[in-house]
């Protein structure tokens, strides 16, 4: 581990928590420093709260009164949080991969919850440094405060609904096995809780501190897109709009907070697949082009769709016919994109010239300069994009891809699938098997010899690595020497799981914007958008004019009052919605409510030879499976996959545990809630009596979707039988500790471990999901993509595990930060407050012994840390 060779002044912290990675009985450490952190919040809450308890008058009295309420309700939090912190301390080890990597989506969530409690401690010791200052603003500090005692409740709320997970999913399960009930009970949760704060003042507070400026960006960008969305016919209207009406949202975080949240309930999958889709747009991929990589060959490739024959792996004298996709949108071209960094032998061919599609740009490959021409290489990358099955191509992965390409020296076939809610599955999943088959067939076009071959993908595009592997297996052709999948999603049905309760804060995965997602691959959801009333060209260009002047003065505005207002700038998110200006208020709420959700039954409109989605009889068995079962070597009429239904197939790993399992389990779980006598109420009430969770005002409408689809093994790999999984090549997982799909990763890792299959898992701390397509922006992300790097050359080179680099600087930094000599328990965890920003306190990462990249190989005693 990177930890255990750090030296100097933390060695006495690092023995402990070193030791609780390798023993599951030693948690002592783990607990003290819980209880530290909680007599830290203590100590500065009951002095500040003492402290402004003085009776001051007006404007400021006001602000001190609700700053010691704020105080009081965040002690009341905490003794309740407590014990809660302590007992899972005791627990979540049984739900990790092995000792020596400790990710699960509990220790996720007691890691968040550490988190938020150092943010408050942090801004406590500043407003006790600050508070007799002439500068000192005590409505402005008493905001903050709010904002994160308002988290501090909803992760209150969410530890509640993680204990009733660990009575119901024992013996290191992490996934409840059933759509109804607890996955229910969750949804429905969902869709009522306040989540504007955690996208408000405290957006991002759980991430390293060197990607939260991003994630506001994101954050702001998305809510002045879509208050403009619907309202423009052009997407240069949409942008200059959403560029001037922006202010306002840097400026209140409240209303920000407030307004993603009604974006991310209301709005269908056709906004976000916009949104999203912006970096595919001409200036900002030429911006991404002029600071990535320069690479001699990058070009978009559009192959026929044409049946061809490939060798089978086990008789090379036999072949199998691989035919072209044709689910949902009939035969059409498959689109792909080969980048390489040195031009190579073939690359420059006339046939696959013939091949090249024009995107309107500059011609990628460097022929005119009579650039050398290499040998062919013997690897090669093929790369599944992500982007949630909906949204984005290649394009906006080349940054990294081009990086990949130069650092590996191998060149890259990433394929641009088509999307959903247009292309349902099992689309992609064809079109990536066929790109597969293709590449091995002419590997003379694309620089390769032929050799090596490694799949790999982020989000979505893990997923398809792993059931284009699948397809392969069934189909009998030559299989790839590796697969490196970062925060795949291996289980696309609604079970709940500790670290999907992260959707609720997550600014990148909320849980409507994933569950959307998942429905338009699924085919639930509609393929054309509602329409927009037409307006002509003059009116347009005087609306927007208009809205531009308008959203610049109120953000104006609201800068000033809030300079020369000290009430304003402190009102709470309700007040600071009742206070803006009418015409403001009205535009913002008219244009989310004119995003209204279509019918969730409305069928998707299909070619009159397919049958529509209703009629599609999928229970385990799509048209895919069925395809895969029709090909033999000879007559290419091998009998259909034997059917298997949802109840056949079961991730749940063992129903056997420990004694001492079942004592630290039942000391924690919570069963579920029974009927109150006398209530009305359709729903048992979730929480225990005398504790609420802040309710939304904008509910959203959420139902736990059921298709059968979700459970098809080639939708879901996590679903699939052992015998379908057993024809996997070796698997390398990059997951992230904080990401809502943390569980997906940690327990594929684990049905692959069972069955004795080779498998990898890495844990990358404190970055998002998404990280790959953050890697330019902090070196904390480029370094975690580095991660990705090294799988990939340990594939092509069959090492067992990749080479241990140094590490991590930013851990490096950590060290720095926190003083040994210091007798002071809260200085274990509070670092100097900088400018008057919160920041992570640094020394939490000792005191919860998480490295921030843990890696773990199976039948591999080897716990060496990744450099990232």
């Amino acid at each position: 581990m990177a930890s255990s060779k750090k030296s100097g002044g933390n060695s006495r912290f690092e023995k402990g928590f070193n030791g609780r990675r390798s023993s599951k009985h030693k948690e002592g450490p783990v607990v003290m420093d819980t209880k530290a952190v909680f007599a830290a919040l203590y100590s500065v809450c009951e002095e500040n709260a003492t402290f402004f308890s003085g009776g001051a008058k007006g404007s400021q009295g006001d602000a001190a009164k609700r700053l010691v309420d704020t105080m009081n309700l965040i002690k009341e939090h905490a003794r309740s949080l407590e014990p809660v912190i302590t007992g899972f301390a005791a627990v979540y080890h049984h739900f990790d991969f092995d000792p020596h990597i400790p990710a699960n989506g509990y220790r996720s969530l007691v890691k968040v919850l550490r988190c938020c409690l150092l943010h408050i401690i942090h801004k406590g010791r500043y407003i006790t440094a600050n508070r007799r200052s002439i500068f000192f603003r005590v409505a402005h500090n008493a905001g903050e405060m709010e904002a994160y005692c308002n988290a501090l409740c909803q992760l209150r709320a969410l530890l509640y609904l993680a204990q009733r997970m660990l009575h119901d999913n024992s013996h290191g399960n992490l996934f409840f096995q059933d759509e109804n009930g607890l996955s229910e009970s969750f949804v429905r949760e969902y869709s009522s809780m306040h989540k504007g704060c955690f996208y408000g003042r405290c957006l991002g507070f759980q991430f390293t501190p060197a990607i939260r400026p991003c994630l506001q960006t994101i954050a702001i960008g998305l809510v002045a897109f879509g208050e403009n969305y619907r309202r423009h016919q052009s997407g240069i209207g949409v942008a200059a709009s959403s560029f001037f009406t922006s202010g306002k949202y840097a400026i209140d975080p409240e209303l920000r907070g407030a307004e993603f949240e009604r974006i991310t309930q209301n709005l269908d999958v056709h906004f976000w697949k916009t949104f999203w889709n912006i970096t595919e747009t001409e200036v900002l991929s030429s911006l991404a082009s002029m600071t990535s990589t320069q690479v001699k060959v990058n070009r978009a490739l559009s192959v026929p769709p044409v049946p061809f024959d490939l060798p089978l792996a086990a008789n090379h004298r036999a072949s199998v016919t691989v035919a072209p996709p044709s689910a949902h949108i009939g035969t059409a071209p498959v689109q792909m994109r080969l980048i390489s960094y040195d031009l190579r032998e073939g690359q420059d061919s006339e046939t696959l010239l013939s091949l090249s599609r024009s995107e309107g740009g500059a011609i990628s490959l460097s022929l005119g300069l009579k650039t050398k021409r290499l040998p062919s290489s013997p690897c090669l990358l093929i790369h599944f994009h992500g982007g949630g099955f909906v949204a984005q191509t290649s394009k906006s992965h080349e940054p990294y891809l081009k990086s990949w390409s130069q650092d590996l020296g191998v060149p890259i076939l990433s394929v641009d699938y088509s999307l959903a809610p247009e292309a349902p599955f099992p689309r992609a999943l064809e079109e990536c098997f066929y790109a597969y088959c293709w590449a091995l067939r002419n590997h003379h076009l694309l620089g390769w010899t032929g050799e090596k071959v490694c799949l790999a993908g982020d989000s979505a595009g893990g997923n398809l690595c792993i059931t284009t592997s699948m397809r392969a297996a069934a189909f009998g052709v030559r299989m790839p020497d590796g697969i490196v999948a970062a925060y795949p999603a291996t289980l696309l049905t609604a079970y709940a799981s500790p670290s999907r309760l992260l959707t609720l804060m997550d600014p990148l995965l909320p849980l409507s914007v994933l569950s959307r997602c998942l429905s338009a691959y699924a085919g639930n959801e509609p393929q054309t958008e509602k329409q927009v009333e037409k307006v002509s060209t003059l009116s347009s260009v005087r609306r927007d004019t208009a809205l531009m002047l308008q959203g610049f003065r109120q953000g104006a505005s609201n800068w000033i009052h809030s300079l020369l207002d000290p009430n304003r700038a402190s009102a709470s998110p309700s007040a600071d919605a009742d206070a803006e200006a009418p015409g403001a208020t009205d535009t913002v709420r008219k244009s989310i409510s004119e995003a209204t959700i279509s019918s969730r039954h409305a069928d998707p409109p299909v070619p009159s030879e397919t049958p529509e989605f209703p009629t599609r009889k999928l229970s385990m068995k799509s048209q895919t499976c069925q395809d895969l079962g029709s090909h033999n070597s000879t007559s290419h009429n091998a009998p259909l996959l034997p059917e298997r239904t949802p109840e056949d197939v079961n991730f749940f790993l063992s129903k056997e545990g420990n004694s001492s399992m079942f004592s630290d389990l039942s000391s924690m779980a919570i069963p579920p809630p029974a009927g109150e006598e006398g209530s009305e109420s359709e729903h048992p009430r979730e929480f225990p009596l005398g504790f609420e969770p802040l309710r939304s005002e904008q509910l959203a409408e959420m139902k736990v979707q059921s298709s059968p689809v979700f459970k098809d093994p080639f939708c879901s790999p996590l679903l699939a039988p052992d015998s379908m999984l057993r024809g996997l090549p070796p698997v390398h997982i990059v997951a992230c500790a904080l990401d809502p799909m943390l569980d997906d990763s940690v327990m594929f890792a684990k049905r692959l471990r069972t069955i004795d299959q080779p498998v990898t898992l890495c844990i990358v701390d404190d970055l998002p999901h998404g990280f790959l397509s953050l890697s330019q922006l902090s070196r904390e992300t480029r370094e975690a993509a580095n991660v990705c790097v090294e799988r990939i050359r340990a594939v092509f080179t069959q090492k067992e595990t990749p080479p241990e680099p140094r590490k991590h600087r930013k851990l490096e930094r950590t060290d720095r930060d926190v003083s040994a000599s210091s007798g002071e328990a809260g200085s274990l965890f509070v670092s100097p407050i900088e400018g008057g920003e919160l920041a992570v306190g640094r020394g939490a990462k000792i005191a919860d012994g998480e490295g921030l990249v843990a890696v773990g190989a199976q039948n591999n005693n080897d716990a060496g840390g990744i450099g990232a």
